[in-house]
């Protein structure tokens, strides 16, 4: 009987069951099982049925609705079944087999109640994963003369949906990524994050000096948040194989040249965007081959046993080869392998390389010297 029951809630075209129903299947009918297996050792008085009860909600906790009656029919069918053996049937008997009914009654609508909030948590979660990819672009693979690739890796299984952000497009001005890091998490942190990327995205087309980028980022945020919210953001401009980086309170870029990696510090720190930094720009000279790595502090901090990832010690075995897709791929896997797959952030990862230009033989003039090479 009990094997009759499992061919029915596996019929073609109901679909495999999910492991919480097979887990709480499996539990209901080996507490039917065993309550059966005393009843039979007890003789023909039916002592033990009420226990059958139990089963459709045991399967309530973990299975859904149909697996949940399904049980419930199997053990009312046990159930009269030892009852009808002790003939006449006796009062708490019949009792003991009409509370079992009843019993399924209530478990299956227990169970279509979880079921309900399960499934609505998960279209939640699916919305959430379609509104960070409106705020977080897919990037790539080729922006001017970069190759760009960017990776979110987010701390929770359930969430994929954070604060980090990153942006790379190509303007007249050259190549201008951005990548930064909301102060706190939630959809107060999403709602900053598309602040700040939506004012990126119009400001870096229309300002050709980086400094005024942040400027006019730092107002943006700072009409949007309280006293103590703050983004740190990297923004690069990379122009005729110049590199310019302006650097507000965030992470140093890493640049993998030749097997070294290199941290490019900026000449004096500023404070996050928010709190009117007053930036200074590093220019470096690119190498056709040459990678740059942007990151938030997520990776930073990521470590196992108080021992943080050795981010610039294995920077080059695990981004120096390959597309910069595959080298972001790497970094996760060493990444999520060194912590056990335990974040406490975010982490948004963009890589680029530098794949040169037919300019490199003239020195180009980064963006925010233009006016002055003019005058």
């Amino acid at each position: 009987m009990l094997s009759d029951v499992r061919t029915q809630l596996l019929q073609p075209g109901r679909g495999p069951l999910s492991p919480g129903s097979r887990a709480g299947l499996g539990a209901a009918l080996g507490l039917l099982g065993i309550v059966s297996a005393v009843e039979l050792a007890d003789g023909r008085t039916a002592n033990h049925i009420a226990l059958m009860v139990a089963a459709p909600f045991l399967a309530a906790a973990l299975a859904s609705w149909r697996v949940v009656l399904g049980v419930g029919i199997t053990a009312s069918v046990l159930g009269a079944t030892f009852a009808l053996a002790e003939w006449p049937v006796s009062l708490s008997t019949a009792v003991a087999v009409a509370g079992i009914a009843l019993g399924t009654g209530i478990a299956g609508a227990v169970a279509a109640v979880r079921q309900r909030q399960a499934e609505q948590i998960a279209e939640l979660s699916k919305l959430a994963m379609v509104a960070q990819q409106a705020v977080l672009r897919p990037l790539g693979p080729q922006v001017g003369a970069l190759s760009v690739a960017g990776r979110y890796i987010s701390s929770t299984a359930t969430a994929e949906i954070g604060g980090d952000l990153y942006e790379a497009i190509e303007t007249p001005y050259g190549v201008r990524m951005i990548i930064g890091d909301v102060r706190g998490k939630g959809l107060e942190a999403v709602r900053l994050a598309s602040i700040v990327l939506g004012s990126y995205r119009h400001v870096a087309y229309e300002r050709a000096d980086l400094r005024a980028v942040v400027t006019d980022l730092d107002r943006a945020v700072a009409r949007n948040v309280g006293d103590e919210d703050f983004v740190t953001a990297a923004l690069v401009e990379e122009r005729g194989g110049t590199l310019t980086i302006v650097n507000c309170g965030h992470p140093a870029p890493l640049l993998l040249r030749r097997g070294a990696v290199i941290s490019l510090e900026p000449p004096s720190p500023a404070p996050p965007l928010g709190f009117m930094p007053v930036v200074r720009p590093r220019v470096e000279r690119l190498e056709p081959g040459d990678r740059l790595l942007l990151f938030t502090d997520g990776l930073g901090e990521a470590r196992r046993d108080g021992e943080f990832f050795p981010t610039t010690d294995r920077a080059w075995r695990l981004l120096g080869h390959g597309t910069v897709g595959d080298g972001l791929a790497s970094l996760e896997t060493a990444l999520v392998e060194w912590v056990h797959g335990h974040l406490d952030d975010d982490i948004a990862l963009v890589l680029m390389e530098y794949t040169g230009s037919p300019g490199d033989a003239t020195a180009a003039v980064p963006s925010w010297e233009v006016g002055a090479a003019e005058g």
